[in-house]
């Protein structure tokens, strides 16, 4: 069994490549929810949906998030009425939405829910939410808290940060599935490239979820997010400088420090594979960029092989 901490479009490509190469029963894929918030009436997951979408084939390769061949009817008409535009929901994305909120609505735990909706899309591996109730991303800013969702795309990130809080997660849930896997055998913990503090953090913060990689048996791999001191998509590298780090895998490794036994970096990065060992890490140097499925597939293989054999 193979656990990815997946979270944002760098988790979502390798949970693909993952996917591609390990059977349904081998592989469980663990979601941020971090980023999860309530808008018009609705419970939006944009890191489970993102995910599902991408493993589904159903994703926009242009944007990273969103579904193929969508339309924007709906959000066209909420902004001739004057209503709140800032949050794309496309028309069929929309469908989504409004599935999750009836079954929420009628009791079914998020977990369940996020179940239902893969089926439907055909995935068949399993994508479990870290946690069955709600966490929440707060950012820490100059100017105050802000929820995630305003920070990311109201703002489009350019507050500075200070920090990150994440509401709710003392009391968060593990859903039982992930609860199962996690007494059960596990070969490797996979951290997918996703952003350090918004992406995993949330995951390895829930309570149940950090006490089991603490008290761990299997090796941890982490791919780096950062190549060449940017993040690929996404204000990792940005956040990174406002905290005082230099947006590197260097950093990135210091900053997970004794959570990960092994780091994956890119070959634009290998001057830094020293100093990551002296660290007390292994350290693999591969492609990580992965701009087609066949390059998540390929990066997944490299994880896997580093997981198997020590390396």
């Amino acid at each position: 069994m193979i656990v990815a901490l997946a979270g944002g479009v760098g988790g979502a490509k390798l949970a693909v490549g993952l996917a591609a190469v390990l059977p349904p029963e081998e592989l469980t894929i663990v979601v941020n929810t971090g980023d999860d918030f309530e808008h018009l009436g609705f419970t939006i997951c944009p890191d489970l949906d993102t995910v599902m979408y991408t493993l589904a084939h159903a994703n926009n390769m242009k944007t990273g998030w969103g579904r193929a061949g969508e339309g924007w009817r709906f959000m066209q008409e909420m902004r001739r009425l004057g209503g709140p535009d800032w949050f794309q929901l496309g028309d069929r994305d929309l469908a989504v939405h409004v599935l999750r909120r009836e079954a929420l609505a009628r009791g079914l735990p998020l977990s369940q829910v996020t179940q239902d909706l893969c089926s439907r899309f055909g995935v068949r591996h399993a994508v479990v939410p870290m946690s069955d109730t709600p966490v929440r991303t707060r950012v820490k800013t100059a100017s105050g808290e802000l929820a995630f969702q305003d920070y990311f795309v109201r703002l489009r990130c350019a507050p500075r940060v200070s920090g990150f809080r994440f509401a709710g997660v003392r009391k968060a849930c593990v859903p039982p599935a992930l609860s199962r896997v996690m007494r059960g055998r596990v070969d490797a913990v996979v951290v997918c490239p996703s952003n350090p503090y918004v992406s995993v953090a949330p995951i390895t913060s829930v309570p149940a979820i950090g006490a089991w990689l603490r008290q761990r048996k299997f090796p941890v791999i982490a791919v780096s997010p950062i190549i060449g001191g940017a993040a690929v998509k996404g204000p990792a590298a940005k956040m990174m400088r406002e905290l005082g780090a230099k947006p590197d895998a260097l950093a990135v490794a210091r900053h997970y420090g004794g959570a990960v036994d092994c780091w994956v970096i890119d070959e634009q990065d290998a001057p830094l594979a020293a100093a990551i060992k002296r660290l007390g890490k292994r350290v693999v140097v591969t492609r990580t960029l992965m701009t087609h499925r066949r390059d998540s597939a390929t990066l997944a293989r490299r994880v896997l092989r580093a997981a198997k054999n020590n390396e």
